[in-house]
């Protein structure tokens, strides 16, 4: 059986002059933006006309552009090996949201290899409409436009999936060692923050981080052990979930605690973790005196989360057509009404 698998993650600018359009795409999504087309579009302009001078510099801290595209592509390689030695015909595809390659580039290209069965697997272990559902809508639009019918199996959300636990507890278990020679560490549980407004519409991403951070810290099994789970990358005039990260590292450094910081919605390094965590929040960990700040690394290629993933495209294959999770079908509870598995086909993306 030809298998094509297609990560999705959300892209960044590989250049200066790519800013600017790549935070157009971004705000131009009704996902981000809820507005009808006739005011988003203009908004998301002037938006990324406003925000391209400090985007320039954070992307400048890494070299003038992100890195998120290579180390996707060193994690489909890696899927790739691991699918290979498991006895599947795959070939792994990336699709970024908001910068190349995009759903129609690689669309087309999934189609030219002529598979026999896709399995679309979102990077984003954590389900929100924000980012999986976004994308997966994104992806149905261009396989109609460029004539892909091959059947299909979606992995929807992976948030206690064994492979990503175990790599993260691991590499939490290293900082821990070494955040202790300065004291009793606190670990701040760090995934990008949303507006109240989309949590409270029923979308199922706090609840999905939180699942996640219950099964790390069972993992860990430390009865001592201080965490919080926390938000970062809080950008406009709305309210959003908290506690906001940033402020939960002055509270660490009020209470005199070294900091392991873990990016624990995050599988690849990217802007935030690479220029939020490692920069900005370390000198605000510095000037608020925290004895000591450790950041745990993205799971990335760790082998436990790699071998995780191949179950996961296994899996969603046996499910047929519909959306799988770590546990099979849905995991989410009634609340989350906009969970993907709450949806019909049509509105499902």
């Amino acid at each position: 059986m030809r298998l094509a698998v297609v990560l999705f993650n959300l892209g960044g600018p590989d250049r200066p002059d790519a800013v600017r359009p790549f935070l157009f795409n971004l705000f131009k999504d009704p996902a981000i933006i809820g507005l009808p087309a006739p005011l988003r579009l203009p908004l998301a302009w002037l938006i990324a006309r406003r925000r391209t001078p400090e985007a320039q510099e954070i992307y400048a801290e890494l070299g003038g552009g992100s890195p998120l595209k290579r180390l996707t592509e060193a994690q489909g390689e890696a899927l790739t090996a691991v699918l290979a030695a498991r006895g599947h015909e795959a070939r792994v595809f990336v699709c970024m949201r908001y910068w190349h390659p995009m759903s129609g580039e690689t669309a087309a290209l999934v189609k030219d290899w002529q598979p026999e069965h896709v399995v679309l697997l979102p990077l984003y272990p954590q389900f929100s409409t924000t980012t999986s559902g976004s994308s997966l809508g994104d992806w149905a639009r261009s396989k109609r436009a460029v004539g892909l019918d091959a059947p299909e199996h979606t992995v929807c959300c992976y948030p206690e999936e064994a492979g990503l636990i175990a790599a993260q507890a691991r590499l939490i278990g290293e900082a821990l060692s070494n955040a202790s020679a300065a004291g009793h560490p606190r670990v701040l549980f760090s995934a990008h923050g949303l507006p109240k407004r989309v949590i409270a519409s029923g979308d199922p991403y706090q609840w999905q981080v939180e699942r996640t951070v219950a099964a790390v810290v069972r993992q860990l099994d430390r009865a001592d052990l201080d965490y919080t789970i926390c938000y970062q990358s809080r950008v406009g005039p709305l309210e959003w979930i908290g506690p906001d990260t940033e402020g939960e590292v002055r509270r660490a450094g009020s209470d005199g605690v070294p900091v392991v910081m873990v990016p624990i919605a995050f599988v690849s390094e990217h802007s935030e973790t690479l220029v939020e965590l490692d920069l900005t929040y370390a000198k605000v960990a510095e000037a608020s005196g925290v004895p000591a700040y450790v950041r745990v690394p993205a799971v990335g290629t760790a082998t436990e989360f790699i071998d995780g993933l191949a179950g996961l495209v296994e899996n969603a294959v046996k499910r047929d057509a519909e959306p799988a999770s770590n546990l099979g079908g849905r995991l989410c509870p009634k609340s989350a009404t906009r969970c993907i598995c709450a949806a019909s086909p049509v509105d499902r993306c």
